[in-house]
């Protein structure tokens, strides 16, 4: 690596300029909509993660499921062993761009009261997750 390659920008600066790109993790699990709450949840314990990538059939995303969420459904007066993750994502569209600023992102996180959104391409595939810190 050359020095030209290197560049050192405060945390703070980073926080304001950069895009999701820079600051999202991997998309994780990804799942089909139909899949049950429980199988959802022993994806969820396997992949030791706390959220997975809600996808269609044709593998675009439509949606986040977290742990919490399925926790309350299942544990929720109403719960069946037929309920589909389709029916109760917590996150759905729209989504944000790995060009959005980081800023941006986290603006709407915020409004929508959102701990985790997927990042897609222009196709409607995910690429990762953006993970609101809640030190902020």
């Amino acid at each position: 690596m050359t020095l030209a390659q290197t560049q050192f920008r405060p945390e703070s600066a980073h926080r304001v300029h950069g895009t999701v790109a820079d600051t999202m993790e991997a998309a994780g699990p990804q799942v089909w909509e139909d899949m049950t709450v429980e199988v959802a949840l022993s994806v969820m314990a396997a992949a030791r993660t706390g959220h997975l990538v809600v996808c269609d059939d044709d593998g675009l995303c439509t949606g986040l499921v977290t742990q919490v969420r399925l926790r309350a459904v299942r544990d929720g007066s109403g719960y069946t062993d037929r309920i589909c993750l389709r029916d109760i994502a917590d996150v759905i569209a729209p989504f944000a761009s790995p060009l959005t600023t980081r800023a941006e992102a986290e603006r709407a996180m915020r409004s929508r009261r959102l701990g985790a959104l997927p990042v897609v391409d222009d196709q409607g595939s995910a690429l990762g997750v953006l993970v609101l810190a809640l030190s902020r």
